[in-house]
């Protein structure tokens, strides 16, 4: 781990122990779990429901920032590398208390863990499957603990349909990076509840918002 990576490590562990409120992981698993058992009973789609969780994420995650940042006393990255460090290693720390290793795709060794591609890719038709990659930078975040996940078993059918147990992540990490004018494309890869051998969510980014010029005038 590098030196970058254990200050964003301590970082993330000072604001959980000393600036975060703590409840029950088993009530906030419960709750959340109530939450995805009623959106299947309301839509009985699974796609559908994938699509209602990113959205209930991206609201969650515009507002969440404000929170991190003020908390974490994070300044602006330097590249999409750091940004990966950052929600690693502060932001799922202060939020969830995991750290996911991370997984860099911009043709650069990284020692924060490894991860292969899946055939279960996240094909849930939500704009984070279809945009394109900007320069190659990309990053997976690979959970070995997921506290949204725990007393979870999918059944067949819900596998088999394509249910993202977790995507509620996807939305978050999209509305909370925009706010931050980076315009990203979060999707699961894969998810051990689907059968796979590890829980990977992918973050590609697709522009820097800041760089676009402002709207002409009518």
């Amino acid at each position: 781990m590098s030196a970058t990576a254990k200050q964003f490590k301590a970082a993330g562990d000072d604001v959980w122990k000393n600036k975060t409120d703590k409840i029950s992981s088993e009530l906030f698993t419960m709750t959340y779990g109530s939450l995805v058992i009623q959106l299947i009973k309301d839509y009985q789609d699974y796609a559908e429901v994938n699509k209602q969780l990113d959205k209930m994420g991206y609201n969650i995650g515009v507002r969440l920032i404000e929170d991190f940042l003020a908390r974490s006393n994070i300044s602006r990255c330097s590249d999409f590398r750091e940004t990966g460090e950052i929600v690693a290693k502060v932001g799922f720390k202060m939020f969830l208390n995991v750290t996911p290793a991370v997984v860099h795709h911009d043709g650069r060794s990284t020692a924060s863990g490894t991860a292969s591609s899946s055939s279960s890719a996240n094909t849930n038709g939500s704009a984070a499957t279809a945009a394109p990659a900007l320069g190659g930078q990309e990053f997976s975040l690979i959970l070995d603990e997921n506290p949204l996940s725990e007393f979870v078993e999918l059944p067949p059918d819900a596998r088999e349909g394509g249910l993202w147990w977790s995507n509620v992540l996807v939305g978050v990490l999209r509305g909370a990076l925009e706010m931050v004018q980076l315009q990203t494309a979060p999707y699961f890869v894969s998810d051990v509840l689907r059968g796979d051998e590890q829980t990977e969510l992918r973050v590609r980014l697709v522009k820097f918002l800041d760089e676009e010029a402002p709207p002409a005038d009518d």
